[in-house]
């Protein structure tokens, strides 16, 4: 087998450890661009949303560079995305191509499942049940630290002295923890990549604003759809923090350890504004925006690709959410049309909101000490 998958933020660091661990055969997908775009449009039905596309156009360029298993992520609940492995292989099927197609169940979903799925790329005769679960341990362990290590560096970069020593941190933390195949490299390597942020010269009290990331997970990981908002947002004097992250979604204990809040206390955070599941990433984008709220953040910006059935509900919701918690949420709805001047355009103006806000706090603040 020639593996190909999709990219999606740290997506592809982790397949490499995998297929080192397991010799397999891999072919890295190229980033993503206006011609895969272009491609998976067309080939898609018109109102499916933005990951199908984008994902139906990567495979057709990895099919072209000699991929034969095409791996793909499964999906439950009411969101379409667990279609779209069958949706997409009826197409490219369509369109003449010979491959197979291997849809993996997340472990949070079901473990089982996840284990019967993952077989198909590594079957019980290469590799035993034991050895199969220690080695899935340990790059679930690196997928957590290198999680970690973005959280970290969102964190930072909106407070660095140095431009761009943060990014060069987590290159280096990066590097460091992809070295790292045992238990006790992988400890060490922890410890190295948090001494390299340490590094790092930062500006604590210079002012800043905090905004929380939210939505569905792919446009929120993925830069070039995104428009590689992190930076952006970071060369602005703004701390940031996501919501998702590739660790959380496979973690089978539903415990978010890089987010920080289980699943069962994000659902007892929304029950105010969205009281049951609703598929994909939606419970979890009202219920962290409650919770940024709560923790004192200035602002929410929540991606959503058009169409996206969960996010669109999320958004209804979200206009409540900000109105009665006195925080501003900006939600950017994307797909293959949509233009960066117009996204930064609209975020300017959210962080415009945000700066006033906060100085109107701060003088209010101020008065209430001068008084008592």
């Amino acid at each position: 087998m020639k593996i190909a998958v999709p990219r999606m933020g740290n997506l592809s660091l982790i397949i490499k450890d995998m297929v080192q661990r397991f010799d397999l055969d891999y072919l890295e997908t190229p980033p993503f661009t206006e011609q895969t775009m272009e491609i998976g449009a067309a080939l898609a039905p018109e109102f499916a949303c933005l990951p199908l596309k984008a994902v139906l156009g990567t495979f057709v360029g990895a099919l072209a560079m000699g991929a034969d298993t095409l791996v793909t992520g499964g999906g439950h609940g009411p969101c379409r995305f667990g279609y779209y492995g069958e949706i997409q292989r009826r197409i490219l099927e369509r369109e003449g191509h010979d491959f197979r197609m291997v849809v993996l169940e997340p472990p949070s979903v079901s473990l089982r499942a996840f284990h019967d799925s993952i077989r198909s790329v590594i079957p019980r005769e290469q590799v035993g049940f034991g050895t199969l679960a220690r080695e899935l341990y340990l790059t679930l362990s690196k997928v957590l630290l290198l999680d970690m290590l973005d959280k970290r560096a969102l964190q930072l970069r909106g407070l660095e002295v140095v431009a761009g020593s943060v990014d060069e941190a987590l290159a280096d933390a990066q590097e460091i923890v992809s070295r790292a195949f045992t238990r006790k490299e992988l400890s060490a390597a922890r410890k190295e990549g948090d001494a390299r942020f340490r590094e790092v010269e930062i500006e604590w009290d210079r002012p800043h604003l905090k905004v929380g990331l939210v939505g569905e997970i792919f446009v929120v990981l993925e830069t070039f759809f995104n428009f590689d908002i992190e930076h952006w947002l970071g060369r602005r004097n703004v701390v940031v923090e996501r919501s998702v992250t590739i660790s959380d979604t496979c973690d089978p204990f539903h415990r978010n350890p890089v987010f920080g809040y289980p699943e069962h206390m994000v659902a007892r955070m929304a029950k105010p504004y969205l009281s049951h599941e609703v598929g994909g990433d939606g419970l979890l984008t009202v219920g962290s925006s409650v919770i940024f709220a709560r923790r004192g953040f200035d602002a929410v910006v929540h991606f959503l690709p058009f169409t996206c059935m969960p996010e669109v509900i999320a958004k209804g919701v979200l206009g409540r959410v900000s109105q009665e918690l006195e925080m501003p949420v900006l939600s950017l709805s994307i797909d293959e049309q949509t233009g960066k001047a117009g996204v930064e355009t609209r975020l300017e103006a959210l962080l415009d909101l945000a700066w006033s806000n906060k100085a109107k706090s701060l003088h209010a603040r101020a008065e209430l000490q001068a008084v008592t």
